[in-house]
């Protein structure tokens, strides 16, 4: 089990460096990311993007681009096609968002001839670790689908629990978040946890704990739990925050990471190859934390 994000840099370290192609890769942050991460021993870029901004770049912040493959191309939504062709091809095992819309670089990640589709729904996990809570944990789904309905919801859980495992966790526990804790037919998320939990002692999610509806406190607090009467493994030890939508989830991630300045990462899944979109607002550790979520997982394809 990983306590922190340093246990999880170890854990991606011994899996070796993996190639990431980045998309647009004439941007500062990513570049420093970039070099954050080579320096650690986690990749082998291949930059994709403006050929002379990424060198002046690269001067300014010191990043060494000898025996660095720079592939020249200006427009934008051209680099993100190369990018996702090199991960779809097999030359790179992870792909990353770098000066582009999000919604340009992921209509090349869904296009079939190019593209990286599984048969499988795509989300975004975050990962976050902070002083308050005794290990690392998973939200999702904070930026991808918007109002999951309850099949929708099953495959959320699952890719987060690909990652969860990619962490040496065995058997996560998954607290599928709502208002409450008690079942209302008023309330979908309330609902949906009931049947996430029932579809999980049936078999249907396989390789977790689910159990729900769980108010936010009584997933991470035992004692909140207790006081409620809430007898769960779940209860107070989640591994992974369920969130009932995409406003829930969008709002958790940002409070945990500015009002609590809770180091953080984020990863797309569900696709061939993981998918490095980090915000502009992330920092240039959250960037490097995403990377390393991504080696942790192309070690697992």
């Amino acid at each position: 089990m990983a306590k922190d994000f340093n246990s999880l840099l170890k854990m991606a370290k011994k899996q070796g460096p993996k190639i990431l192609a980045v998309a647009c890769a004439h941007d500062e942050d990513v570049l420093q990311s970039s070099k954050m991460a080579m320096a650690e021993g986690l990749i082998i870029p291949i930059l994709v993007g403006d050929k002379v901004t990424i060198q002046q770049i690269a001067d300014r912040i010191e990043l060494n681009l000898d025996g660095v493959r720079i592939i020249h191309e200006v427009d934008k939504t051209k680099a993100s096609r190369i990018a996702t062709e090199l991960v779809s091809k097999g030359e790179a095992h992870i792909l990353m968002k770098g000066l582009v819309d999000t919604s340009i670089i992921m209509k090349q990640v869904l296009d079939p001839e190019i593209g990286l589709r599984a048969g499988k729904l795509i989300s975004h996990v975050a990962v976050f670790h902070l002083p308050t809570y005794h290990k690392v944990f998973l939200v999702t789904d904070a930026a991808m689908n918007i109002a999951p309905d309850l099949s929708q919801k099953k495959d959320i859980i699952e890719n987060a629990v690909e990652l969860a495992k990619a962490f040496d966790i065995d058997m996560p526990k998954v607290a599928v978040l709502a208002a409450k804790e008690k079942v209302s037919p008023k309330m979908e998320a309330t609902v949906h946890a009931q049947e996430l939990a029932k579809m999980n002692q049936e078999g249907l999610i396989k390789g977790c704990i689910v159990d729900g509806p769980f108010a936010l406190d009584n997933a991470i607090s035992k004692e909140s739990a207790k006081i409620k009467g809430i007898e769960s493994p779940v209860a107070g030890d989640a591994d992974i925050l369920l969130t009932p939508d995409i406003e829930a989830g969008n709002i958790l991630y940002k409070a945990l990471s500015f009002l609590a300045r809770a180091k953080s990462a984020g990863i797309i899944l569900g696709a061939k190859a993981p998918i490095v979109l980090t915000s502009r607002a992330d920092d240039e550790d959250a960037k490097l934390n995403s990377i390393m979520l991504s080696v942790l997982m192309a070690a697992r394809n």
